[in-house]
């Protein structure tokens, strides 16, 4: 039985379109030219292949350099969420309805969790937040971020829905035994995934389904 919805924040509790991960990509690129040396190429190629290699850019920055961790993240979110996302009252009533505790689990750093959750105004839906600090620096899709997660709740991975816009984010928490949710216009039914929906909001049709089979 479902007892934790564990959902990502970026690109997931708000669409692509919104453009904060453009803006933090930018700033990423800045920060490998301006802290690190790199050309504007050589930076924006370098995010590409850490992002797909490792998950983050962090990532491979922890296995191939030195860096300032704090500064880093730091620097790389500073974006005026504010102006970039707005209340979102659909969501929150629809966050209200869930039948499971809501935790965030992301691959960012808190602060940036909680300026995303307050600028959405769904704050309150959200007792726990596992972001990449909390998680030792282990990231999705690392099998070892989902092990980090499910001690820290005291939970069977079978007692967890996962609810991403990341396909290559569901695959390991599928593996595990946790129920899978794809969210986003592109997705679909695909081997990995239990639910597709083409965004968050959709996730109360979910728990409708999930509670209609227990």
């Amino acid at each position: 039985m479902i007892k934790y919805a564990l959902i990502d924040l970026d690109e997931t509790l708000y669409p692509r379109s919104a453009g904060v991960l453009q803006q933090v990509g930018q700033r990423i690129e800045r920060y490998l030219v301006e802290r690190m040396g790199m050309t504007p190429a050589q930076a924006a190629a370098l995010r590409v292949d850490y992002r797909d290699r490792y998950g983050t850019t962090l990532g491979g920055l922890r296995v191939h350099y030195t860096a300032n961790t704090a500064d880093y993240l730091a620097f790389v979110h500073d974006v005026p969420i504010e102006q970039l996302l707005q209340p979102d009252p659909e969501l929150d009533a629809v966050l209200s309805t869930l039948p499971w505790e809501c935790v965030i689990f992301t691959n960012s750093y808190r602060p940036h969790v909680e300026r995303v959750l307050c600028a959405l105004g769904i704050r309150q839906h959200f007792f726990r937040i596992f972001d990449v600090i909390a998680m030792g620096y282990k990231q999705k899709p690392d099998p070892a971020a989902y092990r980090h997660v499910l001690t820290g709740l005291g939970a069977e991975a079978a007692e967890c829905l996962l609810a991403d816009d990341s396909l290559g984010n569901l695959i390991p928490a599928k593996a595990l035994g946790m129920t899978t949710v794809w969210v986003g216009p592109h997705a679909g039914p695909v081997p990995g995934v239990d639910f597709a929906i083409p965004e968050v909001k959709a996730i109360r049709r979910v728990a409708e389904c999930v509670m209609r089979k227990a």
